[in-house]
């Protein structure tokens, strides 16, 4: 073999591995899980498990793209697998099992609440997929889908721990589905917490707030829980309603002028 042959087989292209990175994707895999084990919950009528599914689909949501960015196991695949499974946890998962517990009994009414919210997760993922490049990412464009899961599946885990059934709260239920889906589809920003950096050391103050967080959460989780999330889900309303009374720019859309992405779209 010549010097010019063995020079352009080392300069030959590196095919990239085909194989699938397994840490970060076992969480999205527990994620999936939980949606799918609520759904089974609320087919046995166990709705507190059922609630408890999500939230806990919603932690570990949380989880896998922090722990693909710290080990550096990003992937296509575990983009487009951590998508579908938000399908299901925060789509498909609190639309049947909103409508298992209450909307059935006001028929067509129920199941169109509950397709309304189901559709809407998934434009708001969509939409999410399609904007990652050049949406502001201390922001979210509308609410996001583990969020608006918590709204409706806190509502119903705080109703049944207050011992009311589904047939008595219906039409709030029916109301709930129509707000946490239609706020997915919105414009109205809702911060997005991805400015967190967890690798930078913090003051002890922060983790003894953490710490009590968690303490408070604990008095009594449905109330504590479904709080949080009204008061983040009127958030973003409230947000808009100042940067439109302020005269700025109210679509989180190309907001920044730090990202790289969005060089020229503030001109």
């Amino acid at each position: 073999m010549t010097d010019s042959s063995q020079h352009s087989a080392d300069e030959a292209p590196h095919k990239p591995s085909k194989g699938i990175y397994v840490l970060p994707n076992l969480f999205t895999l527990a994620a999936l899980f939980g949606g799918f084990y609520a759904i089974v919950m609320a087919m046995n009528d166990r709705f507190e498990m059922a609630a408890i599914g999500v939230f806990c689909a919603m932690v570990l949501d949380s989880l896998d793209g922090r722990v693909a960015r710290m080990t550096n196991t990003q992937s296509a695949f575990g983009e487009q697998m951590d998508s579908l499974a938000d399908m299901v946890s925060f789509g498909a998962a609190p639309a049947l099992i909103s409508y298992e517990w209450a909307l059935k009994g006001i028929g067509r009414w129920g199941w169109m609440a509950a397709f309304v919210y189901c559709s809407c997760a998934a434009l708001r993922l969509a939409r999410f997929n399609v904007n990652t490049a050049v949406v502001d990412r201390r922001f979210f464009q509308g609410l996001p889908s583990p969020a608006a899961a918590a709204l409706v599946m806190g509502f119903i885990w705080l109703m049944n721990d207050m011992g009311y059934s589904g047939a008595d709260v219906v039409w709030f239920t029916f109301a709930m589905c129509l707000f946490a889906g239609l706020t997915m589809v919105t414009n109205a920003p809702f911060y997005s917490f991805k400015d967190l950096r967890m690798k930078k050391s913090v003051p002890f103050v922060v983790i003894v707030c953490i710490a009590l967080a968690i303490g408070v959460i604990n008095i009594h989780p449905p109330v504590v829980l479904f709080a949080l999330f009204v008061m983040y889900g009127l958030s973003g309303y409230v947000l808009y309603a100042w940067r439109k009374a302020k005269g700025l720019q109210t679509s989180v859309i190309s907001t920044s002028t730090d990202e790289p992405d969005e060089e020229g779209l503030h001109k």
